[in-house]
């Protein structure tokens, strides 16, 4: 466990929730909220010139492009139909109105895609900072019929599967993504599956993720993991693949006897590929191409990594 899971984990222990109220609190990729006639689900990130995009190379209407998407992947990663957005942004001195109009077209134009509009929002002057920042707030819906799936549910003997391609999020991917939501929902009603997420802060981390709120391990084959084409172009594609990160598909756990059927079929016009299985043994190890076993310790993005 990194120090970000830590500290989300010390939130949660510290936030006593009722869970009529809240089915689903903290430690999840989006929060479920009971209300009258059902529940809605909310998440929220947060974007940061320098740690999410770099302000002098990407565009504005790329930064807002991203912003909207990484929140529509946490709705991919359970496999929720999203509803709207409000949104939060600090603009440093030398930002001003057309450059928001700029960032709206971005934000706009990912929700456009799947019927989540900005429905409200505030802005702030950051003086002194010579960095943006972007937070939006999205809030989804259960499909009809279908619960939104959780991180906790894998079981031992599950395979351990992705969509997609990994790896090269560095070479530009992580700001022209497409969040996986329609294929979630597609595989949520084709499959039981047992645990969801999006891979946002690498495939090594995540996995992690998944089997400590499962408590169990996981045995991943290096051989069956996709890469990418801009992964194949890193120094080390295989490392690309399992700790750089920000790829946003979909890494979830179904019965062996359901896998199969998945792999061959794809969801979407995208590939599913079986990269592992879920085992009793804590931890997560990964065979290696010659034959070898390693332990797999989370390699990927940890917002706490160099703080107390």
């Amino acid at each position: 466990m990194n120090a970000e899971d830590r500290i989300t984990a010390w939130f949660a222990s510290h936030t006593p929730l009722d869970p009529r109220r809240f089915p689903i609190g903290i430690g999840d990729d989006m929060a479920q909220v009971r209300v009258d006639g059902g529940t809605v689900l909310v998440t929220t990130d947060m974007l940061l010139d320098g740690t999410h995009f770099d302000r002098s190379r990407h565009s504005l209407e790329q930064i807002g492009f991203k912003a909207m998407n990484v929140n529509l992947s946490d709705c991919a990663a359970m496999a929720t139909v999203p509803l709207c957005a409000v949104g939060a942004t600090a603009l440093p001195e030398d930002m001003g109105a057309e450059d928001l109009k700029l960032l709206h077209i971005g934000v706009t134009r990912a929700g456009a895609a799947f019927e989540c509009p900005v429905v409200g929002g505030d802005i702030t002057a950051w003086r002194g900072a010579g960095r943006l920042a972007i937070c939006l707030t999205v809030l989804s819906r259960p499909v009809e019929g279908v619960e939104p799936v959780r991180r906790d549910g894998a079981r031992v003997g599950d395979a351990v599967c992705v969509t997609g391609a990994l790896g090269g999020s560095g070479r530009g991917r992580h700001l022209s993504f497409v969040p996986r939501v329609h294929e979630a929902i597609a595989l949520a009603r084709r499959a039981r599956l047992h645990a969801l997420m999006d891979i946002s802060d690498g495939l090594s981390s995540d996995l992690h993720r998944i089997c400590t709120a499962s408590r169990c391990g996981a045995v991943l084959e290096a051989r069956r993991i996709p890469l990418s084409d801009e992964a194949r172009r890193c120094g080390d594609p295989l490392a690309a693949a399992l700790h750089e990160g920000e790829d946003f598909e979909l890494l979830f756990t179904v019965a062996e006897a359901e896998a199969g059927p998945l792999e061959a079929e794809g969801v979407g016009g995208l590939p599913v590929t079986r990269i592992g299985t879920i085992t009793a043994e804590p931890g997560v190890r990964i065979v290696m191409a010659d034959g070898a076993v390693h332990a797999l310790p989370p390699g990927g993005y940890d917002h706490l990594e160099t703080r107390s």
